[in-house]
């Protein structure tokens, strides 16, 4: 491990916050303060400034007295996931079109090259980072301090959400896998076009995409309510 402490700082951010979106960390579990401790050479206080940055950001929860717990994936939790995911998915790419700089053009052409890789020779783990890291530069794009904590929440949901219902073998997983990085594609296009209009409706889409594999996960076959509906509410 590195001496100088700022990088071994950097490795234990990287390295819980991997953990975390791939379940290594499952949700709510707690973290080994003394074992990652001795893993990274950090004493107790630059460790809590990482803890404390990773809660900000929606990785762990910070208990007094209790130590650092990963976030916790609840029912309500999923059903605030459905609400939020369109409206912030389609804010953040409207603005990644009016604010992306050429720079950030490069970071996402580059996210997407790695994203296409993991879909060829990587694990579910290299794709499921791929991914959101792909996302995370669309979030940096949009330049929006109040949007941003709520699209980085979802990224680590969606990715949790992601890599427990995954199947690499299973055909119609596989034939969306490849649809969206087709979808990524046409993003990029779309972001560097300044298309608003085009950038909104491909957030739709995208979502539209992963939203059915995610609601067969929550709502098996058999349970015919609508997601989100609320028991014994009317309909029209």
């Amino acid at each position: 491990m590195s001496a100088d402490p700022k990088t071994r700082k950097e490795a234990l951010y990287e390295s819980v916050k991997a953990a975390v979106l791939t379940l290594e960390l499952p949700p709510g579990s707690d973290l080994d303060e003394t074992a990652l401790s001795e893993e990274f050479s950090l004493s107790r206080t630059p460790l809590r400034e990482v803890f404390r940055n990773l809660a900000g950001e929606g990785y762990l929860d910070l208990r007094e007295n209790r130590g650092a717990r990963v976030s916790e994936m609840s029912h309500k939790t999923l059903r605030d996931f459905f609400l939020a995911a369109p409206m912030i998915y389609g804010a953040v790419m409207r603005l990644a079109a009016v604010n992306r700089t050429a720079a950030q053009i490069e970071a996402l052409q580059s996210a997407q090259d790695d994203f296409r890789a993991a879909l060829r020779s990587g694990s579910g783990t290299d794709r499921a980072l791929a991914n959101n890291r792909f996302h995370e530069v669309t979030g940096e794009m949009a330049d929006n301090i109040y949007l941003l904590p709520s699209f980085q929440r979802l990224l680590i949901d969606h990715a949790r959400i992601s890599m427990t219902f995954y199947r690499p073998q299973d055909d119609d997983m596989a034939r969306n896998v490849t649809e969206a990085a087709a979808q990524h594609d046409d993003v990029i296009a779309a972001i560097q076009a300044r298309d608003e209009a085009a950038c909104s409706q491909l957030a739709i889409d995208h979502w539209n995409l992963s939203r059915g594999q995610i609601e067969l996960f929550v709502m098996p076959a058999g349970l015919d309510m609508p997601l989100g509906a609320l028991p014994g509410a009317r309909t029209a």
